[in-house]
């Protein structure tokens, strides 16, 4: 009997992070009201769904209702170690090393963290599955397992695929006598490298418009083109049958375009009639200073990754990345916040929503920044769903539950608008670079 088969478990404990914030917009609005601000909040939710059945082996369906239970929420745990120079890459981490925060389970199933992995062997087959969608990326992680054990990693999936020849890729994780084992690409590709499963091994997969390809544990395994490529989709984890342990998942984002050059504004519409002074400076940096006012981008965006640097040049000054912003007005979108206070000395809690979170409607769980230091953040949004990441840690993970409306601050707005840097007041001071963009 394996490590992972003498874990003693709790059957069907799924954390899901209640992801609600309130609204004090003048607008107003009993929607964004009924929301809770306290992104520490949450709840266990199980969501019974048809299992996906990626091989020969198959599970019907639970008939289960759904089964709500209510338990408290672990701290957001210390940042893991990320070097500067996979931060500058653009690399972000998927799990925290800790708790589930940022993912959801399709099944009942007894997914968990177990000494810093997420770990599952029993429950209905089925997928967990990142809340954020990604489109073009490098996948890293380690996985191990029992002998027996069939599972895999699903890319470009929805949280229930059914066929993975046509609505998803699944990495398969699986014994040399299964159709497609370890290293094999589901219904497209069959490989067959020697794996011994139960020891750690490390898998690097590149998801690249209709290429897939994949390293194990630095061999080159797999390389796939397929004729009707998939766009965006959620990363997924699955329980088929057997233990297995995932580990140290990163992704870096791949195929953005830089949308400032660092010698001018070109593509960016400036306010003059505003406080704000927006400048490049010597180094190539986008400045602002001074009071209220805002620089916003030529072109509109929907759904989309975003990368950037910034530095506050002083103490807790504010400042913020508005996004699907109604052209021309005055910061009339979503924000994600730069204020890298706290509450005391308790990063846990930020004294004006912090870097990451989407003010007004959920604080980030961290303080992840400092001032007078470069930081990089990461911006999700696609659909009613964003996630934001600070320093390549997940602190925001929210969905806009509102009625659609036109202006995101009185209700959901997923179609396209320019990205906006804010300049909030008489103290502001900061910079920025490296600004990246991609659209999924």
């Amino acid at each position: 009997m394996s490590l992972l088969r003498q874990l003693t478990l709790p059957l069907f404990v799924i954390l899901f992070v209640q992801l609600t914030g309130c609204d004090s917009d003048n607008a107003g609005n009993s929607a964004a009201s009924n929301n809770s601000s306290n992104s520490n909040s949450s709840e266990v939710q199980i969501t019974p769904a048809t299992p996906t059945t990626p091989d020969t082996q198959t599970t019907p369906p639970p008939t289960e209702q759904p089964v709500i239970i209510e338990m408290p929420t672990a701290p957001a745990p210390e940042p893991l170690p990320s070097t500067t120079e996979d931060l500058a890459e653009g690399w972000i981490q998927l799990f925290d090393g800790a708790t589930l925060f940022g993912w959801q389970a399709a099944t009942q199933a007894n997914w968990q963290v177990t000494d810093g992995a997420i770990t599952v062997s029993e429950g209905d087959a089925g997928l967990l599955y990142t809340t954020s969608e990604f489109s073009n990326y490098t996948l890293h992680l380690e996985f191990k397992s029992d002998p027996e054990t069939n599972s895999g990693i699903f890319l470009r999936t929805g949280g229930t695929p059914s066929d993975p020849a046509k609505d998803c890729y699944e990495f398969n994780i699986a014994p040399l006598d299964n159709p497609f084992p370890t290293g094999s690409l589901v219904a497209r590709k069959r490989v067959t490298p020697q794996v011994d499963s139960t020891q750690w091994h490390t898998v690097q997969i590149t998801v690249l418009d209709d290429q897939i390809s994949a390293l194990l544990d630095g061999n080159l395994v797999l390389d796939y083109q397929d004729p009707t490529p998939l766009g965006k989709g959620h990363i997924g984890l699955q329980l088929n049958s057997g233990a297995v342990a995932f580990r140290n998942l990163r992704l870096k984002p791949l195929a953005l375009t830089t949308i400032f050059n660092g010698k001018d504004l070109t593509g960016w519409v400036e306010y003059p009639e505003m406080e704000s002074e927006f400048s490049v400076t010597t180094d190539g940096f986008l400045n602002v200073k001074n009071g209220k006012g805002q620089l916003e981008t030529a072109g509109h965006y929907a759904d989309f990754v975003l990368q950037l640097e910034c530095i506050s040049h002083l103490e807790r000054l504010n400042s913020g990345i508005f996004f699907r912003c109604i052209p021309g007005d005055e910061m009339m979108g979503y924000e994600s916040q730069i204020q890298n206070g706290m509450q005391g000395d308790d990063p846990t809690a930020p004294a004006d929503c912090g870097t990451g979170g989407i003010f007004r409607r959920q604080d980030a769980r961290r303080i992840v920044a400092q001032d007078k230091q470069w930081f990089y953040k990461t911006i999700i949004a696609c659909d009613n769903h964003i996630a934001v990441w600070v320093n390549g840690y997940q602190v925001t993970d929210w969905i806009d539950t509102r009625k659609s409306n036109e202006n995101p601050r009185r209700g959901l707005r997923t179609a396209a608008g320019s990205i906006m840097i804010q300049g909030h007041d008489p103290t502001t001071d900061l910079s920025f670079r490296n600004l990246r963009i991609s659209e999924l």
